[in-house]
């Protein structure tokens, strides 16, 4: 993947002042907000901050034509490109079949949960075959700490069972072929289609669904739709990667609960900004994995990921 100039450090964050919407932050990562920043210049006292607000300069008009949509979603892409430049799906996985496998694992967990847990379940059946095969209890005993064990076992079974006798052993590349299986959906197949055959997909977990919402690009709350209006909104040749700097920024920054508003690097171009932490020192307590210094998802990282791997199920 091709870095900006900025490399692998985010953007200084920028919040609109009533006396000006364009004043730059001075510290990287974080966006100052209204005349604390300007206190803390002259060595003043800052003052309380007032009630957090969505600032004036990114607010969406009600009357947003489709082109000006078009155009903010497509620069907070641009931006997220430069924060993330090193997105990637962050499963674990070395061929199709494990990350189709790690992926409907997934479900109601984390991923680094499912990376510390592949590693047993693909040494003991290294192929759909294998699997297909496994007796049922033994595989529960085995996926248990990813949850839904019961029926992801079932799941897997059966994946495994069509994919032996329906695909030769192999996982098809073409998503009406990829949701027959069992327990796999829209998501699941798009996940697989983008990571392991190159072919376009938009990803709609509730991280992806979460943020498009907050940036005003949809307020449809089902997947489908969800990824039938993003899809309108970008070429077939971004989609993977979208996917992947949306759920970096939702994992990293822009929290369900609490967003890190005040470290967020895209501040200026959100329409929901002040919804989270907009003070920048207590924004940068809630920056999680390599944003925050801490290990990521993945026990084998890509080569170009800045920050930690993680550590193996049951390591101190």
């Amino acid at each position: 993947m091709t870095s900006s100039k900025s490399g692998t450090r985010a953007k200084a964050a920028k919040a609109p002042t009533k006396a000006s919407a364009e004043a730059p932050a001075k510290t990287p990562g974080a966006a100052k907000v209204g005349k604390t920043a300007k206190a803390a210049k002259s060595n003043r006292p800052a003052k309380p901050a007032k009630a957090a607000k969505a600032p004036e300069a990114v607010k969406v008009p009600k009357g947003e034509s489709h082109l000006a949509l078009v155009r903010r979603a497509r620069r907070i892409n641009r931006e997220l490109a430069e924060v993330y430049p090193y997105a990637h799906p962050e499963l674990d996985f070395r061929n199709p079949f494990e990350l189709l496998v790690a992926t409907v694992l997934s479900a109601q967990t984390t991923d680094l949960r499912v990376n510390q847990t592949t590693p047993a379940l693909f040494a003991a059946y290294p192929t759909p075959e294998d699997m297909a095969a496994a007796v049922p209890e033994e595989m529960e005993e085995l996926i248990r700490p990813t949850g839904f064990f019961r029926a992801k076992t079932k799941s897997l079974l059966g994946l495994s069972a069509a994919l032996r006798d329906d695909f030769g052993g192999e996982v098809p590349g073409r998503l009406e072929d990829l949701v027959k299986l069992p327990g796999v959906g829209r998501k699941t197949a798009n996940v697989v289609l983008g990571n392991a055959f190159g072919v376009p997909g938009i990803t709609v977990d509730t991280h992806f669904g979460r943020l498009v919402r907050r940036w005003k690009w949809t307020d449809e709350e089902d997947p489908v739709k969800v990824e039938a209006v993003v899809a309108d909104i970008f070429p077939k040749s971004e989609w993977t990667m979208l996917s992947h700097r949306v759920v970096f920024h939702g994992r990293r920054i822009c929290h369900s609960r609490k967003p890190a508003c005040g470290a967020c690097p895209i501040a200026p171009l959100c329409p929901s900004y002040g919804e989270g932490e907009t003070d920048p020192e207590k924004a940068r307590k809630l920056l999680k994995y390599e944003m925050g210094g801490y290990p990521g998802q993945r026990l084998s990282p890509p080569p170009d990921f800045p920050g930690k791997p993680a550590p193996a199920l049951g390591a101190a």
